[in-house]
């Protein structure tokens, strides 16, 4: 991809909305020619409210470090802390505090400084609250109401708490399946702004990046892991399968739901009607 030239586009700071179909395609079809580090730079400069959200995947890890050199105030990091996650990975969480700056705050927090919030699952600060609230082994019974709880549920909370209209993803396109066509910018059903910086890098692109740099990662990717999400639904992957070989291996499925359609996996999980649902989605488009 080539660098920006002087003769960009210029765009609206911030952007207005909701976004304009129109100037999404104009967009994208200008951050298409740019590195994720001017993707990035462009990102905090036309983004309203941008936050990023992050599991601290590699490709999440990387776009941290490229904002660290970018800006002193980087956006804030929304952790969705499961429960179920790897001793790891919260291991990483703290490594990255200390190496970025990171403090761990609340949506009432006023303190200065990188700030990091985590939301976790409705009422439950751990394993035994959840699952004495719904049971043991609900990914096992009911996925959808699973990925409602431990992740759409909160993240929905966090975007409402904090006002946030627009988030860095760590999605790639090289990760198939329903990310094959990624954009650099998307809108998805809530109105919500969803840049994806390292859209065209490939997996071992990022991996280079994370050597070079020093970047912190995941203990468990030197132990045959790619992708890393919770213990029970994170395999280690064989020689020549893909990067998410091993997230719901055996099963028909590619993403948590996070990045799914809000509402049509908020009514499935809970059982609300889905015209009551799309008719709140219009709403919120309207307002936003």
């Amino acid at each position: 991809m080539s660098s920006s030239s002087s003769t960009a586009p210029t765009f609206p700071k911030p952007l207005p909305l909701p976004l304009p179909q129109d100037l999404l395609e104009s967009i994208n079809a200008h951050l298409s020619n740019l590195t994720p580090e001017e993707i990035l730079k462009w990102g905090v400069e036309h983004l309203p409210n941008l936050h990023q959200t992050t599991a601290f995947g590699l490709t999440g890890l990387v776009a941290i470090d490229m904002l660290s050199k970018l800006t002193d105030n980087p956006p804030p990091l929304i952790f969705l802390d499961t429960l179920y996650h790897f001793p790891e990975t919260y291991e990483l969480v703290e490594e990255v505090k200390q190496k970025y700056g990171y403090v761990g705050k609340t949506a009432q927090d006023a303190r200065e400084g990188k700030r990091i919030y985590v939301y976790r699952p409705e009422g439950c600060d751990t394993v035994a609250e959840f699952e004495k609230e719904h049971g043991e082994k609900l990914w096992e019974r009911d996925e959808d109401k699973y990925d409602f709880l431990i992740k759409v549920e909160p993240a929905r909370r966090a975007y409402q708490d904090l006002n946030v209209q627009s988030v860095i993803t760590g999605r790639r396109a090289s990760q198939g399946a329903d990310r094959a066509n990624l954009p650099p910018l998307e809108v998805d059903s809530t109105g919500l702004l969803k840049l994806n910086p390292l859209f065209a890098w490939t997996f071992e692109f990022v991996q280079w990046y994370v050597n070079s740099n020093n970047v912190p990662r995941n203990k468990l990717l030197d132990q045959g892991y790619k992708s890393i999400g919770d213990w029970h639904s994170t395999q280690k992957v064989g020689e020549g399968e893909g990067e998410r070989a091993g997230r719901w291996k055996g099963r028909d499925k590619t993403e948590c739901g996070l990045h799914k359609d809000y509402w049509a996996l908020k009514a499935k999980a809970t059982g609300a009607d889905a015209a009551a649902s799309e008719s709140q989605a219009q709403a919120v488009a309207v307002s936003a």
